[in-house]
C-alpha cells in the first residue's frame, strides 16, 4: 500500500486565495498588536481554510513495472566465420535462460545483420536494431542493452549519449587471430576498350608480417597477369579491358596457414568498357534513291567514324575520261583497302559493282581481313546478280551465298524468319508482332543460291532477305534488297529501318549484347538476374556458384522468343559464377568490397570506449561446441554509475510502477469536520464574550 494526502478544494484555489489571504492577514495583525482570542481566531480560520481545502487520504494499489534489456545477436555473414556462430548461439541461449530467472527483467532478443535489404548485410549495424527494440521503452525502464558479437560494428556512436542503461559486449572470436587481405585502393569505373587502364591494390597483413605474395589478376573471369606484390604497400597494375559494357576485374591472393577466412583474399572491381569510335568505311556504287540512308544513318552516331568512298560515274557513261581524273582530289585506294584496311571495324558495300577503280587484288585483300576478323556488309541491288557483280571477284571467298543473277520486283511485306523471331538482330523488331506486318512493303529482291548462316528476314516464297553469316573470325552480312530507303522515306508509314540496320551494323561489329549465344548475370541488391540469349528452343537450367563454393540449380524461363530469364535472393555477398552449357558469366551481389568482409578480426576495442562510458564493460566469450563462459548478471540500483566488474555485468532495476486503484478517504468532511470547525468557532466566540 501506498499512503499520501492530497487536496480536493471546495473552490479553485485563486478564489480560496482571494477569501484566505486578507483574513490570515488580519489574523497575524491582531497576534502582532497582542489582542485577546487572536490565538482563538487563528485556530478557526485554519479550520476554516482546512475545510475549504478538503484534505482527502489516498491509498494507491501500484504493480512495479519491469527494467527492459536488449539482447542484440549479431548474425552478419563474419559471424560464420570459425567457431563464432556456434559460440553467438549458444551464448545467447544461456543469456536468456539466466535473465529469465529475475522477475524485474523483460528480456527482448534481437537478431541483426541478416535482413533482406543490401545495406543490411554489407555492414554490421547493431546499434540500429538496438534502437529499434526499445523504440517503445521510456529511458527509466530501460536496465541496459547486451551485445553478442565479433566487434565489428560499423554503425557505433561516437559517445554514450544516445544509450539509456549500460552497453555489454560479448565478443566472439580468439584474440590471437590471424587475417590477410587485398583490396583496390585506387579503381576507376570506366575505361577505354582495347587500351591500358590504370588501378593500384593493397596487401594486408594483420600479423604486419613483411615480404611479398602473390597476386592474380583476373578479367571477366579469365587470368590475365600474375604479380608478386610487397605487403603493405600501394602496387600499380594496368590491365586492358577485353569488351565494352561491365567488366569484373577480381584479384585473388593464396590463403595462408591459420587465416580465419579467405573470403576477404579476393577483392573486385566492375569497370565499364567503352569503345573507342568505330570506324566503318562505306563504299558507294551507282547513285540510286536510298544511297543516302546507309551515309546518314551512320553520320547521326556519334560513335562511328565513317569514310565514305562513293562512285557519281555510272559505268555506262564512256567519254573517254581517265579513271584517275574522276575524283577532284586523288583517292586513296590503297591506303584505305591495303596499308588501313585493318583499322575499320566494317566495311559495307552499298550497291557496288566491280570496276577498275578497285585493282581486283584488293578484294583478296577484303575477304582476307573478313577470315581475321573484320566485317562485311552488302547492300545489294540488281548489280550484285548482273556480270560486273562483286561476287565475281576473290570477294567470293568471305561471301555466304552466290547471286542467281534473278532480280525479282513484286511488292511484297519483309518478314521475320522463324530464325529471325530468335536472332538478336531482329528479335522483337517494331511492328513485326502482327500480320502483315506494321511497315511498308519492298517491291525489289535478289536471288541467291545455296546460302549460308542465317536468314533471318525473308521475302515473298520464303526467299532469303537478310543473310548473317561467321567466314572464319569474321562477320559477313548481306542485305538482298536496296528498299530499305522506303522505310526511311516513311513509304506506307516507314519502317523500324533505323533499329535494324544500327543493330546489323553493331552485330557485325562483335557487339556483346547482339550475340547469339549470350549469358549473362547482374546483381540488383541481394537478387540475382540471369539472362540467356539463344537460339534453341530451350536453355535448361543454370548452375550457380556462390562466393563460399555452395552451388544451387536455377531455372531459366522463356521471357520471348530466344531470351529465357532466372532471378534468385542470394544469401552471401560477393562473386557468383553463373554455368549454362558451354558458357559461363560473373555477377558481383552487393556492394563492392563490403566493409562486412574490410576487417574480419574479431576485436573489443570498437565497442569499448562507448561501453565504459555508459557503465557497462566489453569482454571476450570463450568456448564453442563444448559450451561458453557467461559473467554473473548482478540488477542495480536505477542511479548506480557503475553497472560492470570482474567477472559480472549489471543491469539498471526501474522504479516505475503501474496505478491499479485508489481508495480515498476524507479527512475533514462529515461529523468530524463539522464538530472540528464548530469548536474552533465556539472557542472564539466564548473567549470574545468574557
Amino acid at each position: 500500500m501506498n499512503w499520501s494526502v492530497s487536496f480536493e478544494p471546495l473552490f479553485s484555489w485563486p478564489v480560496l486565495a482571494a477569501v484566505l489571504v486578507p483574513l490570515a492577514l488580519l489574523m497575524v495583525l491582531s497576534l502582532f498588536l497582542g489582542r485577546r482570542g487572536a490565538l482563538l481566531r487563528l485556530g478557526a480560520l485554519a479550520a476554516l481554510a482546512l475545510a475549504l481545502a478538503n484534505p482527502v487520504l489516498l491509498d494507491e494499489e501500484r504493480e512495479p513495472l519491469k527494467s527492459v534489456v536488449a539482447v542484440v545477436v549479431d548474425e552478419s555473414q563474419s559471424q560464420d566465420i570459425g567457431n563464432r556462430a556456434e559460440t553467438t548461439r549458444q551464448a545467447a541461449e544461456a543469456l536468456s535462460q539466466r535473465l529469465q530467472a529475475f522477475d524485474q527483467f523483460e528480456v527482448r532478443m534481437v537478431e541483426a545483420g541478416r535482413g533482406a535489404a543490401a545495406d543490411e548485410r554489407t555492414e554490421t549495424r547493431l546499434f540500429g536494431a538496438l534502437s529499434g527494440a526499445l523504440r517503445d521503452v521510456p529511458p527509466s525502464r530501460v536496465a541496459g542493452s547486451i551485445l553478442i558479437t565479433d566487434g565489428q560494428v560499423h554503425d557505433t556512436p561516437a559517445n554514450a549519449s544516445g544509450l539509456s542503461g549500460p552497453l555489454h559486449a560479448l565478443v566472439t572470436g580468439d584474440e590471437d587471430e590471424r587475417d590477410r587481405r587485398i583490396r583496390f585502393e585506387r579503381a576507376p569505373r570506366f575505361g577505354i576498350v582495347g587500351q591500358p587502364m590504370e588501378m593500384t591494390y593493397r596487401v594486408l597483413d594483420s600479423a604486419e608480417e613483411t615480404g611479398a605474395t602473390q597476386v592474380e589478376v583476373y578479367v571477366n573471369g579469365e587470368l590475365a597477369l600474375v604479380d608478386q606484390a610487397p605487403i603493405g604497400q600501394e602496387i600499380p597494375l594496368e590491365i586492358t579491358l577485353p569488351t565494352a559494357g561491365r567488366n569484373i576485374v577480381e584479384l585473388r591472393i593464396p590463403v595462408e596457414e591459420g587465416e580465419i577466412t579467405d573470403t576477404n583474399n579476393r577483392a573486385v572491381a566492375l569497370v565499364d568498357g567503352i569503345r573507342e569510335n568505330l570506324r566503318v568505311l562505306l563504299v558507294s556504287g551507282e547513285p540510286h534513291s536510298g544511297e543516302r540512308t546507309w551515309r546518314n544513318l551512320l553520320k547521326s552516331d556519334a560513335s562511328v567514324d565513317l569514310v565514305h568512298f562513293t562512285i557519281l560515274r555510272p559505268p555506262e557513261k564512256q567519254d573517254g575520261t581517265p579513271i584517275n581524273e574522276l575524283s577532284l582530289i586523288a583517292f586513296p585506294t590503297r591506303e584505305l583497302f591495303v596499308e588501313k584496311i585493318n583499322d575499320f571495324d566494317l566495311i559495307i558495300f552499298d550497291r557496288y559493282q566491280h570496276r577498275d577503280v578497285l585493282p581486283i587484288l584488293y578484294y583478296d585483300y577484303i575477304a582476307e581481313y573478313v577470315q581475321n576478323g573484320g566485317a562485311l556488309l552488302i547492300a545489294a541491288g540488281p548489280e550484285f546478280a548482273g556480270d560486273q557483280s562483286i561476287a565475281r571477284t576473290p570477294l567470293i571467298a568471305a561471301l555466304p551465298a552466290l547471286p542467281t543473277g534473278e532480280v525479282m520486283e513484286t511488292g511484297f511485306y519483309p518478314r521475320l524468319s522463324e530464325t529471325g523471331k530468335r536472332h538478336p538482330v531482329t528479335r522483337a523488331l517494331d511492328g513485326s508482332q502482327a500480320e502483315p506486318p506494321q511497315w511498308s512493303r519492298w517491291f525489289r529482291i535478289i536471288g541467291i543460291d545455296r546460302p549460308e548462316g542465317q536468314a533471318v528476314m525473308q521475302g515473298p516464297d520464303g526467299r532469303p532477305l537478310l543473310l548473317l553469316a561467321r567466314e572464319g573470325e569474321g562477320r559477313v552480312g548481306m542485305f538482298l534488297s536496296d528498299q530499305g530507303w522506303l522505310w526511311a522515306r516513311g513509304y506506307q508509314g516507314g519502317g523500324p529501318y533505323v533499329s535494324l540496320y544500327r543493330r546489323i551494323a553493331h552485330w557485325l561489329m562483335k557487339e556483346p549484347e547482339l550475340e547469339e549465344e549470350r549469358l549473362t548475370a547482374a546483381g540488383r541488391g541481394m537478387t540475382l538476374e540471369v539472362t540467356r540469349q539463344t537460339m534453341a528452343d530451350e536453355a535448361g537450367p543454370a548452375t550457380v556458384t556462390a562466393p563460399s563454393g555452395a552451388t544451387r540449380e536455377m531455372p531459366l524461363v522463356a521471357s520471348e522468343p530466344g531470351l529465357f530469364d532466372g532471378t534468385m535472393e542470394a544469401d552471401e555477398i560477393g562473386l557468383y559464377q553463373v554455368r549454362n552449357g558451354d558458357l559461363t558469366a560473373l555477377a558481383h551481389v552487393g556492394p563492392i568490397n563490403a566493409p562486412e568482409f574490410a576487417d574480419t578480426i574479431s576485436t573489443e576495442e570498437v565497442l569499448r570506449p562507448v561501453a565504459e562510458e555508459s557503465g557497462g564493460s566489453v569482454r571476450r566469450l570463450s568456448g564453442g561446441m563444448t559450451g561458453v563462459s557467461l559473467p554473473n548478471i548482478v540488477p542495480v540500483r536505477a542511479n548506480a554509475s557503475v553497472a560492470a566488474g570482474r567477472d559480472w555485468i549489471g543491469l539498471r532495476t526501474t522504479n516505475d510502477s503501474v496505478l491499479k486503484s485508489v481508495r480515498r478517504v476524507p479527512l475533514f468532511a462529515g461529523f468530524l469536520g463539522l464538530g472540528l470547525l464548530l469548536l474552533a468557532i465556539g472557542a472564539m466566540w466564548y473567549r470574545e464574550g468574557r
